[in-house]
């Protein structure tokens, strides 16, 4: 009985983990509902916009079309140098944000009893205390464009936002994580393995 608790804490804890690790992310997609995706069998990467290599490594770069290829792959989307029925672009904006959080705290004050008589009861100083925290991070905003090659026609956008958390390892295991909840998004949905 003691093992199955313990199973069960642990589970909790993972989902936990799971859910507060993309507690932040918004997502948000549309597309051309008039245009059958399954005909599309190949893709190719347009490339990334010039300012991206300010916001972005190429360890970053890499992770999110290696995120994306297997995303559209489970789609039966083949990625292909040149020639695809479809065109990928990506790019990524950062904002610095700042937040500006207060809180207040009283003590002392009119304490009870009656018009200040009896034990313990009467009036006392008063003390407010305001204290101010601000602190800086930022928010990136991907966003994946989907073109037919054949007319350059927007068929699918998909944009996430999300609080950019520095550590790179961390990076390395969300970057996935936002692909695919975007990619939940797209028209086709996955195949499942048999």
């Amino acid at each position: 009985m003691k093992r199955y608790y313990l199973h069960l804490l642990f589970s909790v804890v993972g989902i936990w983990l799971l859910l507060s690790g993309c507690s932040s992310l918004r997502i948000t997609a549309d597309y051309d509902k008039s245009v059958d995706f399954s005909q599309y069998k190949t893709f190719e990467y347009y490339g990334w916009a010039k300012e991206s290599d300010k916001v972005l490594n190429g360890l970053d770069k890499t992770r999110i079309e290696d995120a994306f290829a297997q995303e559209f792959a489970k789609r039966g989307l083949k990625l292909v140098e040149s020639g695809g029925d479809l065109i990928v672009t990506l790019f990524i904006v950062i904002e610095q944000k700042r937040e500006t959080t207060a809180t207040t705290s009283h003590m002392g004050g009119y304490y009870g009893g009656y018009y200040g008589y009896g034990p313990g009861w009467g009036w006392g100083p008063a003390y407010t205390t305001t204290s101010v925290n601000t602190y800086d991070y930022k928010v990136g905003t991907l966003v994946c464009d989907v073109y037919d090659k054949s007319n350059e026609q927007l068929l699918w956008e998909g944009i996430a936002s999300k609080t950019i958390d520095e550590n790179p390892n961390t990076r390395e295991r969300n970057i996935p994580r936002v692909v695919h909840a975007l990619m939940k998004k797209y028209p086709v949905p996955p195949v499942e393995n048999k």
